[in-house]
């Protein structure tokens, strides 16, 4: 058997595997320990899985993931999201649908400082779905609108999906970071707008909310004012070369527990509780860090990345349609695989796809992202409805992914507009002074 054919049963064990229920990372590393055996020997093999989780995790850029993510954790145990909701709710109360519209603006507003698409949907769930019942909301426009909402966590920076994809991707991180924050806004618009169109069909699916005095808006606005702080020192800080991710992401975290101290939450409860979800989030991205690069090395020594990418460089058909069909390949595993094992997995295949058809990769960067919120607010998978379903008990799964249907239109259509301008997210990163 030829090597390239060891590397496409390998391809097919994984996915088995993957759907038998193996944890990713260890599918992976399974696989490439297996194929290396096959094609290189067992000393080879042995030396995949020893020297690759030391050199997977021993770089100083890798120190973005437990920063952001202790970032994130920390806002939500310091209850930013419920001032966050109250101050979106206040302005828009009035308009039919205003709690969902006022959900995905907070969502976005909460993604700006979280990064986990997961811990989104839990943070703004909790706060979001009580009040929607109080003013008689549909549960599907509830359940959907939290869901995809949530999703925002993982385009709008800082985005635990553009962290891996800048690191595997040889992009620079806070580059990224910039890259998201246009199409984040297009898709919070997107989703808002979707949120306009129910309530125009269906008027008791959203009804309008009380009316509240412009002291009240800008009482409830001083709410805002954390997130935007946190921002702008961090985000700022990176696109105006004053600090790099990493020192972004330290500074973040400090401002985060400075925060928490000023609400009165920072016990030992809660701090015990932050540090425990990041490190176990951490842990799982890097298991799957490591995974992903003991199969790289299978992949590598098969020479499947590199068979297609010269098919697809020589295939008689426009480069066009051979992006869609790697964005295709995105979409359909994003509803049967986790977004970030996705992320990890993938691009080490597709990018010298779209390098040899002169794509940014930038921009691919962030429509792959974009592509891997469909399969979180999809089934099987759709890992932000199954969040929801944990907190809306009384509403079945079913009426979760239909109330989250509507909202796949939304993404489609944002989806069309960065692809059609692709400087919606290129342009920030270009004028980037620092570049990591």
């Amino acid at each position: 058997m030829s090597s390239f054919a060891i590397g496409l049963v390998g391809l097919v064990v994984l996915v088995v595997l993957i759907f038998m229920g193996m944890h990713i990372g260890i599918a992976m590393a399974l696989v490439g320990f297996v194929g290396g055996w096959f094609i290189r020997g067992l000393p080879t093999a042995i030396g995949y899985v020893t020297n690759t989780p030391f050199a997977s995790v021993n770089s100083e850029s890798l120190s973005v993931i437990p920063l952001f993510t202790l970032m994130g954790v920390t806002c939500a145990y310091g209850g930013i999201s419920q001032d966050l909701y109250a101050a979106c709710y206040k302005f828009v109360s009035r308009m039919k649908g205003g709690l969902a519209i006022a959900t995905e603006i907070a969502c976005a507003f909460f993604a700006a400082i979280c990064g986990s698409s997961t811990a989104t949907t839990a943070s703004m769930g909790k706060i979001c779905l009580p009040e929607m019942d109080k003013y008689h909301y549909k549960r599907t426009l509830t359940c959907g609108s939290i869901s995809a909402g949530g999703t925002l966590g993982i385009l709008i920076p800082p985005s635990v999906g553009f962290m891996l994809y800048g690191i595997n991707a040889g992009v620079g991180v806070g580059r990224m970071f910039m890259a998201g924050i246009f199409p984040g806004i297009i898709l919070c618009l997107c989703y808002s707008l979707v949120v306009v169109v129910i309530c125009a069909l269906d008027p008791d699916a959203g009804p309008r909310g009380p009316r509240f005095s412009l002291k009240e808006k800008l009482q409830a606005a001083v709410g805002v004012v954390p997130v935007l702080i946190l921002f702008a020192l961090v985000l700022g800080g990176i696109l105006f070369g004053w600090c790099s991710a990493s020192e972004g992401a330290a500074i973040g975290t400090a401002g985060a527990f400075i925060f928490m101290m000023i609400r009165g939450r920072f016990t030992v409860k809660n701090v015990v509780a932050t540090l425990k979800e990041t490190i176990e989030t951490t842990a799982m991205i890097f298991l799957i860090m490591i995974g992903a690069n003991i199969l790289a090395n299978f992949f590598s020594a098969t020479g499947l990345p590199q068979a297609v990418s010269t098919f697809c460089a020589t295939a008689p058909i426009s480069r066009f349609w051979i992006l869609l069909s790697c964005l295709g390949v995105y979409a359909i595993l994003g509803c049967f695989v986790d977004s970030l094992p996705l992320i990890i997995l993938l691009t080490p295949i597709f990018l010298p796809v779209v390098e040899v058809l002169g794509y940014d990769r930038i921009w691919f960067g962030v429509l792959m992202v974009m592509l891997m919120q469909l399969g979180l607010m999809t089934p099987p998978v759709g890992m932000c409805c199954y969040v929801m379903a944990g907190i809306a008990k009384d509403t079945p799964l079913t009426s979760i992914f239909k109330g989250t249907a509507p909202f796949i239109i939304g993404i489609v259509v944002a989806i069309a507009i960065v692809m059609a301008f692709p400087s919606l997210s290129t342009w920030l990163p270009g004028v980037m002074r620092y570049g990591a």
